[in-house]
């Protein structure tokens, strides 16, 4: 049983079945590729396909992993889940002017189950979460690619048959080693591309199922349509691209469904033809089923502006540089440019790159730019599959053409820069989609070249050569994936020019400790692209920790004069001007900072180690308690209270503070050890003993701590444990400040007291 019936004089649908399946030609008859059953076609696919990404199961957060991930406040138990609806991606506010309104709440949920289940912040279950959900998507793919280039045919009992099950495999196999799908397998922040895809998938599998009782020629299941808008709309709550789907649907409707000539049709529209009314159009329901998907899709699309708000995302300029330009002509031609670099992202994907922006690619301003040739192929090759696929006289050749084109172009319509401004210049995930049209062009070159070749076998050998280095490639783009260094490492030989590439193998060798290795990127970075702000803050970071703070202080401002509303490097230039004794100008900068960062903890603290060093004691308290406010667990901001309180003789207020804060951090050992010292002073000698030797039992190796311990003991009277604990810190620190006077002290005491016994 089939779906449709094109010949609207047929007697029943049986006979168009058995005719069309007659006539309509065969993809996989000149083929030499695997003919296995259904079943053993999806394990292959899946074990494949687990087997080029496996090695990535175990891999470190990395790049985007971080922000999306780690820091996404969205992700603990103490955020309300009804949260997650009203924020986006990254944990900010959609409301929020610096929100880049990307909205996946479903995505986002995925990542909390998996941090609950985890217990915390371990990638593994994050990757193989991921790892499944690629393999799942790859096996769905053979049911796909059947349905695109077999056609939708049902038996009588209506089970959908495979007519291509050759080449399915084929395009199924070629998706699932694909090495541009890397990034979004080994990369977790790739889980939206991955559960949009999947819901994708479903939605068409969905629209298909529409038609399966089809017993008339023109019945469909409204039910089914419905349930395929709903499952695009899932697929939109985990990345943007997913309402695709809904056009995609619309094409194969019109295409497989109806067998609608585009050509013909448009033809019969510019020439008002009569015949046009007695086409299929009204008669089998797809204006009805179309006017169905296009009114899901604009609710959708309705809800979604409404949640986001009217504001469009802000993104730089470093960003994407093509869309600043002033010029429409540019604009154009580096868009077009971009989108044939992509191209050959899918026909070659040997060079491959975490981030292509900031100069990885420089914009093309003149025609004489060598690269417009990019260009003239991209579209010389594409104006050819579109005029095959409206003119060719075989309509297998132009079902399948117009499919593949449609799966390569729709799903990467909303990363085009067509509709909006988007925030890259090239991101190997948005091609994830895309891809499924490349297989089907693909497979199809294949099919075309193997009924010419007389030797199919050497043909079957070179695509099957050519899975192999993907899976390999796959495996060694997925090593890379495990680990930042590895990442960012490998993108210098693939865009030397991009200062973020730079920067980020810079920042990984300063959270190493490597600073002078450091120092050499960062410089690089603000060479490559002067206005480069972030560079600018962490290498004055660098340089002010080694104490070379002229240089410090002449980029931090150079930063702030660039991005004024920059509350890092406000905060940074302060300690730095701090540093050199120029109290007045640093205060003024901590303020500023805070100006743009209301809620800025870390400022906050700095400003009250200054007000500190000015005896502005009350000032530096009120500084301190802000920080605390904003982060409770701000354990410097509550150690330099208790510390400060102490020194000033405020006993009772100090050790009020220290019980506060340990009731908030009640691990922390830093601060057992300051509310000891207030407790010591305060003849509360069995309390104060208790918490040194919790702090010392957290941090054995700390010879303040048993330093401070002795002296509560030499003031107790229990000279042996003193004496016990002064040497402890002499071993560990013999420069101790103070211990070894107090040692020698006890010791002239005890040797005084033996002279007395004896």
């Amino acid at each position: 049983q089939i779906c449709n019936q094109h010949n609207a004089e047929a007697p029943n649908l049986e006979q168009t079945f058995h005719r069309m399946a007659q006539t309509e030609p065969n993809l996989d008859h000149d083929v030499s590729w695997f003919l296995l059953p259904s079943y053993w076609s999806k394990m292959v696919v899946a074990l494949i396909s687990f087997l080029c990404f496996a090695n990535s199961y175990d891999g470190d957060f990395v790049f985007d992993d971080s922000e999306a991930i780690i820091n996404n406040k969205d992700l603990r138990a103490e955020t309300p889940l009804g949260d997650l609806w009203h924020h986006d991606f990254w944990g900010s506010k959609l409301s929020s002017n610096t929100s880049h309104k990307s909205y996946r709440p479903l995505t986002v949920l995925t990542f909390r189950i998996n941090y609950l289940f985890a217990g915390g912040f371990y990638p593994v279950g994050f990757h193989v979460i991921n790892i499944i959900l690629h393999c799942t998507i790859s096996v769905l793919m053979v049911d796909v690619f059947s349905i695109l280039l077999g056609g939708l045919q049902f038996s009588n009992k209506g089970r959908r048959l495979n007519l291509a099950p050759k080449t399915s495999l084929l395009a199924a196999l070629l998706f699932a080693v694909h090495p541009v799908h890397t990034e979004c397998v080994a990369g977790i922040v790739g889980r939206a591309d991955l559960l949009c895809a999947l819901f994708f998938l479903l939605s068409f599998l969905g629209y298909c199922k529409a038609f399966r009782e089809n017993k008339e020629g023109h019945n469909f299941s409204v039910f089914w349509v419905l349930v395929s808008v709903i499952l695009g709309a899932v697929a939109m709550l985990c990345k943007e691209q997913g309402i695709t789907i809904l056009g995609l649907n619309a094409v194969f409707d019109a295409l497989v469904i109806n067998k609608l000539n585009v050509l013909e049709l448009i033809q019969k529209l510019l020439h008002k033809d009569k015949s046009l009314e007695n086409s299929g159009l009204l008669r089998k329901g797809l204006l009805f089923r179309i006017t169905l998907l296009m009114s899901g899709g604009a609710t959708i699309l309705y809800i979604r502006w409404r949640i986001m708000g009217t504001g469009p995302p802000a993104f730089t300029e470093v960003d994407n540089p093509a869309s600043f330009a002033d010029s429409l002509f540019v604009r154009a031609i580096n868009y077009n440019y971009y989108y044939s670099l992509n191209a050959w992202l899918l026909l070659c994907p040997w060079w491959l790159c975490f981030d292509w922006s900031m100069g990885c690619i420089p914009l093309i301003k003149s025609v004489s730019d060598w690269r417009i040739i990019a260009l003239a192929a991209l579209w010389f090759c594409l104006i050819g599959l579109i005029c095959q696929a409206l003119c060719s006289e075989d309509s297998h050749k132009r079902r399948i053409l117009t499919l593949g084109l449609g799966f390569l172009i729709i799903p990467f319509l909303p990363a085009s820069n067509l509709f909006f401004r988007v925030g890259f210049v090239i991101a190997e995930r948005v091609i994830y989609l895309p891809s499924i049209g490349y297989c089907i062009l693909f497979t199809y070159g294949f099919s075309l070249l193997s009924k010419q070749a007389k030797k199919k076998k050497i043909l079957a050998v070179a695509v099957l050569g050519i899975l192999l280095i993907n899976v390999m490639r796959c495996a060694l783009r997925s090593s890379q994936w495990r680990s930042e260094e590895q990442l960012f490492r490998s993108a210098l030989s693939v865009c030397p020019l991009n200062a973020k590439v730079h920067y980020n193998v810079g920042k990984n060798l300063a959270d190493k400790g490597n600073q002078s290795a450091a120092i050499k990127y960062y410089r690089e970075a603000v060479r490559l692209n002067p206005k480069y702000v972030h560079a600018m803050n962490n290498l004055g970071n660098i340089l002010k920790e080694r104490n070379e703070l002229q240089e410090a202080e002449e980029l931090l401002s150079l930063a702030v004069q660039i991005q004024p509303d920059f509350a890092a490097a406000w905060m940074n230039l302060g300690i730095v001007q701090n540093s050199l004794r120029r109290f007045e100008e640093a205060e003024q900068s901590y303020w500023t900072a805070i100006k743009h960062r209301k809620k800025y903890p870390d400022c906050y603290y700095n400003l009250g180690r200054l007000y500190a060093d000015l005896n502005r004691h009350i000032d530096a308290l009120n500084a301190w308690r802000n920080a605390t406010v904003l982060k409770p667990e701000h354990s410097l901001a509550w150690n330099n209270m208790i510390i400060l309180l102490d020194n000033t003789g405020n006993l009772a207020q100090a050790e009020a503070v220290g019980r506060e804060a340990l009731e908030l951090i009640p691990n922390d050992h830093s601060l057992m050890f300051s509310l000891a010292n207030v407790l010591g002073k305060s003849q509360k000698y069995k309390e104060s003993e208790a918490l040194f030797l919790k702090a010392i039992k957290a941090n054995p190796n700390a010879a303040s701590y048993h330093g401070n311990l002795a002296v509560l003991y030499h003031r107790w009277g229990n000279l042996d444990l003193a004496k016990k604990h002064y040497e402890v810190s002499l071993k560990l620190d013999p420069m101790a400040p103070g211990t070894k006077e107090n040692y020698n002290l006890l010791r002239r005491k005890l040797e005084q007291l033996q002279k007395k016994g004896g």
